[in-house]
């Protein structure tokens, strides 16, 4: 479930590869943890035999039932929801049977923001919008880990971007005599 680095190109590296807060997970392993204890629960305290089994059987059911839906499938979709960064672009990506991506071009991002609620602030997440050029405008990427360090390596991105494929005073200068000595 780790990014695929072919969707990279030629001089493109990673500089940041997040996940969604583990905050995503406390459900689904308190879930789990519930499901494991009422079946303990079950083998310990119902007599065996007769009702016993079948209550016990019902039981052992519901707990897999919800460890399935409640536990294994939030992990997976947590697993395979990607915030990728680069020195190129921000790749968007989730979906377990069916992918969405999103790339926003650092050269497109116009804005960016970040906002963390009291416990977020606590446990080290928050929300990071990103405002680009185009259709879609806006990007928010919830349960951002540290979301602060991430707005300040993405402003360093685009700020690094920028002087990259910007030309200077001295090399505007050259280009313009240069036209000039032709003329």
């Amino acid at each position: 479930m780790a990014f695929p680095e072919d969707v990279l190109t030629e001089d493109e590296h990673v500089v940041l590869h997040l996940h969604p807060h583990w905050k995503a997970l406390i459900r689904p392993v308190a879930v789990l943890v519930f499901a494991i204890a009422a079946v303990a629960a079950g083998v310990l305290f119902l007599p065996s035999g007769g009702g016993g089994s079948i209550t016990l059987a019902v039981i052992g059911g519901l707990a897999v039932l919800a460890v399935l839906l409640l536990s294994a499938w939030p992990y997976i979709s947590w697993r395979t929801t990607h915030y990728l960064f680069t020195n190129e672009r921000v790749v968007l990506q989730h979906g377990v049977f069916s992918r969405e991506r999103r790339d926003i071009p650092l050269s497109r991002v116009n804005d960016h923001s970040m906002n963390q609620q009291f416990i977020g602030r606590l446990l080290g997440y928050g929300t990071l919008t990103i405002e680009s050029a185009g259709e879609r405008g806006q990007s928010v990427l919830p349960d951002v880990p540290k979301v602060d360090r991430v707005q300040t390596k993405l402003y360093e991105l685009v700020e690094a971007f920028h002087d990259k494929h910007s030309l200077g005073d001295g090399e505007l200068r050259e280009i313009l005599a240069e036209r000039d000595n032709k003329i």
